[in-house]
């Protein structure tokens, strides 16, 4: 297979990558260094599963949900729509594309998150209609561009509770400021974390 423009959609981690308020921030060291070791240079992470671009598990929102080693990987490895959103702070079924064909994960450029460097203020709502439209559809996975497809204060959390309901699943904080609308290939596996409610990915779209 030949792969042509890649579009790395990922938001890049490090000590300056904005944590959920009061979540662990993310944080990497060197544990032993070459001169420590005498060969190699080791690395130690620390950080929360949902922090960058991240994959939400059901059982993130859900205690009789599916961990993150047990999600159907073909959402994350499937053909994606991109659909410009921008400018609305709500989002309901009729913003939504016509899908194409063979379309299976629709991602949203709402581009309301300007400076990643901060956790934002603000983005626009999702309505949960939507979980009902990606069924309809056969859509089985959405992409936000924002840090979570309920809003920061939420408790009772309407959007990923209808995604819940219809099986739908979510992947947030996703990069999209350059990629123009349109049908990609994704890549955007979450690792094989056992019992995991989350996990980082490096997500890329590519033609």
């Amino acid at each position: 297979m030949k792969i042509g423009k890649i579009y790395d959609i990922s938001m890049e981690l490090s000590g300056q990558t904005p944590e959920w308020p009061g979540d662990i921030p993310f944080q990497y060291e060197l544990a032993a260094t070459i001169e420590q070791s005498g060969s190699v240079n080791v690395g130690k992470v620390v950080t929360s599963t949902h922090i960058g671009t991240h994959v939400d598990a059901p059982f993130h929102y859900d205690n009789d949900g599916i961990k993150i080693n047990e999600l159907p990987l073909d959402c994350y490895l499937t053909t994606a729509q991109v659909a410009d959103v921008r400018g609305k702070t709500e989002i309901t079924r009729s913003d939504l594309p016509v899908v194409e064909k063979g379309v299976t994960a629709i991602l949203l450029k709402s581009d309301s998150w300007k400076d990643r460097s901060k956790f934002p203020e603000t983005w626009p709502l999702f309505d949960p209609s939507i979980a009902e439209w990606m069924t309809e559809n056969g859509i089985k996975l959405l992409g936000v561009d924002v840090p979570s497809v309920d809003t920061e204060h939420s408790k009772d959390l309407p959007m990923h509770m209808a995604m819940n309901r219809h099986g739908r699943f979510i992947l947030e904080g996703i990069v999209l400021d350059e990629v123009p609308a349109g049908v990609y290939q994704l890549a955007a596996l979450p690792l094989k974390i056992k019992g995991a409610d989350g996990s980082p990915v490096r997500a890329v779209l590519y033609t």
